[in-house]
């Protein structure tokens, strides 16, 4: 999520809708999943049933991008009500943070291309709601706001392409023998919006490996990507997202 970071919401009416659809639709449910934050997630056999936060506008065209995926790059949608979603779950379910770099990498850039798509409504442009997380960002004191605001104005950014919105390690599971990407906050973006996710993560890594973070830029840069873009991207996003490493992403923006 691109607003408070792990934070707790209500879920009371999630979990609510996520009963009313199981009673519904005839699904048992599991125990809801750990480290879901904004939406009740909970199994259902070989299904997954998810009811996102009434508040949760990030994920709101979920649903219609899993949908246009179908299964190519991301779980499968299998039924749809409202913000209640019924996904494939992916099985063994295992994510990229348990594979060698390079190998994790690959895969990464593979499933964030089969991802982009160049469409347009029912997704919504990313660049507003950056401009509004930047301003949150200032409110809390981030060093790089600044920076991000420089960068964003010399970006122009585009809304030619759908990017899953937030693409790390752990959105990244193994499904049989290929991996698919799970929870997404699709908007229309340049592609290199997706990145720094990806590089600031996994949850152990603190970007300290400069060598590592450069690996991880020019694969995704061999796959077609604007170099500059995806360091500037890095800044904007960091400023709101990862502002505790203001000092190694502002180095990627700067001469070696």
């Amino acid at each position: 999520m691109e607003g408070p970071r792990q934070q707790r919401f209500d879920l009371s009416e999630a979990q609510a809708t996520a009963f009313e659809m199981a009673r519904e639709w005839g699904l048992e449910l599991g125990e809801p999943f750990a480290l879901s934050y904004v939406s009740y997630v909970a199994p259902a056999g070989n299904a997954v049933l998810k009811v996102a936060w009434a508040g949760d506008s990030e994920s709101l065209h979920e649903g219609d991008a899993l949908q246009l995926w179908d299964g190519d790059g991301a779980v499968r949608l299998l039924r749809r009500s409202g913000r209640a979603l019924l996904e494939e779950r992916a099985v063994p379910g295992d994510d990229l943070s348990a594979l060698p770099e390079d190998e994790a990498t690959a895969i990464a850039v593979d499933v964030a291309s089969r991802l982009w798509r160049r469409i347009g409504s029912p997704f919504r442009p990313v660049a507003p709601e950056v401009q509004r997380w930047l301003d949150n960002a200032e409110r809390e004191g981030s060093e790089l706001v600044p920076l991000a605001r420089e960068l964003l104005a010399e970006l122009h950014p585009g809304a030619d392409w759908l990017v899953h919105g937030d693409f790390h390690h752990h959105n990244i599971l193994r499904r049989g023998d290929r991996f698919v990407a799970i929870d997404p906050k699709p908007y229309l973006a340049d592609r290199e919006y997706e990145v720094p996710s990806f590089l600031w993560n996994p949850l152990s890594n603190r970007m300290e490996d400069r060598e590592q973070t450069e690996r991880r830029i020019a694969a995704f840069v061999a796959a077609g990507l604007d170099d500059f873009r995806i360091r500037a991207w890095t800044v904007i996003r960091g400023a709101y997202l990862r502002p505790e490493f203001a000092a190694r992403i502002r180095a990627l923006i700067e001469p070696q």
